[in-house]
């Protein structure tokens, strides 16, 4: 009876030993990037994130970096695919394809209309850290550089100011108001008039930032 005992004890841990071995390992925690709350479903590689103006503000090339002289707009919106969005805590990688700007004007001496913006050398990799400060880092795709033409309305005609930044440029999210912003970050005029600035700082908040892959585009959070 009692070596009965033992065999059948025996049995049952090496069950249970079995069991363990080939149980799924246990879950991750939520991705850098959820959606509808820090503790919603993760945003899914491919899909895409998209985001106007936060209401009430501008997009603003200034001539300094707390400067108000230059181009301000109240229309702005991008459209990016997650490619990359691992457990908390880490980094998230989107791909920024579009950004455009409207409704712009300028407070220059001489220029009369903002006739254009456009965004070249797209796409651009948005990297989204969930770090002390929440950093984003927007850097030069496969181009090699970031490029922004702006088409100045003057009254002698057109103006065309072809900024670029090879480097990358440094925002911030905001769990608050489902938001990514960017302040002051400067880009170098490459060729252009004498009315065009020979820095161009770039300025703009985006949100809420919608995922438009799923169901009701909720919103997204950064964890």
């Amino acid at each position: 009876m009692h070596i009965r005992r033992t065999l059948g004890a025996a049995a049952l841990a090496a069950l249970a030993l079995t069991a363990a071995a080939v149980a799924p390992a246990q879950a991750d925690g939520p991705a850098v990037l959820t959606t509808g709350s820090p503790t919603g479903p993760d945003a899914a590689v491919g899909d895409v994130l998209t985001a106007n103006l936060l209401p009430g503000s501008y997009a603003t090339f200034y001539n300094s970096a707390s400067g108000t002289s230059g181009i301000k707009c109240a229309a702005s919106s991008f459209s990016a695919t997650v490619t990359a969005n691992p457990a908390a805590p880490g980094n998230a990688v989107e791909q920024l394809n579009t950004q455009t700007f409207g409704s712009c004007s300028s407070n220059v001496l001489g220029v009369t209309s903002v006739r254009s913006i456009t965004v070249n050398n797209l796409p651009f990799t948005n990297t989204v850290g969930d770090g002390p400060g929440n950093p984003v880092t927007l850097a030069p795709g496969a181009a090699g550089s970031m490029r922004t033409t702006v088409v100045l309305g003057t009254i002698l005609g057109s103006v065309t100011c072809v900024y670029q930044n090879t480097t990358g440029i440094s925002g911030t999210t905001s769990n608050a108001t489902n938001s990514i912003g960017f302040a002051g970050q400067p880009f170098n005029l490459v060729s252009g008039s004498g009315l065009c600035f020979s820095v161009g700082y770039f300025s703009a908040t985006y949100g809420p930032v919608a995922d438009t892959s799923v169901a009701g585009s909720p919103l997204i959070f950064v964890n």
